[in-house]
């Protein structure tokens, strides 16, 4: 017996590979399904004046909620509701500006299909979802989005793994016609997840971050060689050439290097005005951390600097600032 677990054992990448391909499968095989009746189920979702209420028994629930969570995340308030709970009072969640989305793969759950009659009798309309268009569920939904898999993944044919993957994407695919259709803003997705690394560097402005304190500034008429020291002492691999209290141009470390290896003897003979950028990157104190971030991904930049509409210097946001 060990010996038929350890030959089992080296092929367990093997069935990895045909569980993923299998539920690759299904969810490719979701597009010729799609129809009318999706459209339709964005529209409503769309023009819902309440809530969307998301709802399923056993793997079908886990999906559900984790659904729910997405919509509401993207811009559709939503959320979970066992029925087992609904019979129990927390039907009073829902009410009559508000649609449901039923998940069962067969259709034909009995505590889902028990919950049905309440709704159809407070006329809450149902989006259901399932994989057999001829179920109850069905039949009884206001618009009704089949999401069929030939077979599951589980070599019995029995565990929930074609079907459930199928069902959360189907979801997704959802929140993501609505997030398309209400041109929804990355400052939008911002609004609903204020918390942690994603929702802080959505929000986050470069006056939030920069560095204002011992700035690096250089007069443009100062010799290379005395700029180096400023730029060492400023730690921040570059200097900011001002005039008038104006940004006029900026020098790097790499400015610095390349002008040695360019003019060797003759270096400390030249300015700063010879190697400065004199339109270097300047953003507003306003400017989003993900912007700034995309400014040094695209220019290939470590720092930029922070000034008011007449360019005044007022700080420096490193590619480390970003790293919030």
């Amino acid at each position: 017996m060990n010996n038929t677990i350890n030959e089992r054992l080296k092929n367990v990448r093997l069935y990895a590979t045909r569980c993923l391909e299998d539920e690759a499968k299904a969810i490719l095989d979701l597009i010729p399904q799609l129809d009318d009746n999706f459209d339709k189920a964005v529209e409503m979702i769309l023009n819902c004046k309440g809530k969307v209420v998301v709802t399923g028994v056993g793997k079908s629930g886990h999906i559900g909620a984790k659904i729910a969570a997405t919509l509401s995340s993207t811009g559709t308030p939503s959320f979970f509701l066992n029925p087992l709970d609904a019979y129990h009072g927390d039907l009073g969640a829902v009410n009559s500006n508000d649609l449901v989305i039923a998940i069962s793969n067969s259709g034909q759950t009995d505590e889902l299909l028990r919950f049905i009659p309440m709704l159809l009798h407070n006329e809450i309309p149902i989006i259901g979802m399932s994989g057999n268009p001829h179920s109850l569920l069905a039949k009884y939904s206001t618009i009704h989005i089949n999401v069929f898999v030939a077979h599951e993944a589980c070599p019995l044919n029995l565990a929930p793994t074609n079907s459930t993957t199928a069902v959360l994407s189907m979801g997704d695919a959802l929140a993501v016609a609505l997030m398309v259709v209400r041109n929804f803003k990355p400052k939008d997705f911002a609004q609903f997840h204020p918390g942690g690394e994603l929702g802080k560097r959505l929000l986050t402005t470069a006056a939030d971050v920069m560095r204002t304190d011992d700035l690096p500034i250089i007069p443009k008429e100062m010799h290379l060689g005395e700029a180096i020291i400023h730029v060492s002492k400023g730690k921040l691999g570059m200097g900011v050439a001002l005039e008038n209290e104006h940004i006029v141009g900026l020098i790097t470390d790499g400015d610095i290097r390349r002008a040695m290896e360019k003019w060797q003897a003759m270096f400390f003979d030249k300015t700063v005005s010879d190697i400065m950028t004199r339109q270097p990157k300047i953003v507003r104190p306003t400017t989003k951390i993900s912007e700034i971030q995309g400014i040094m991904h695209k220019y290939k930049i470590h720092s930029v600097l922070v000034g008011d509409e007449e360019n005044h210097l007022l700080g420096v946001v490193d590619h480390y600032s970003c790293m919030v």
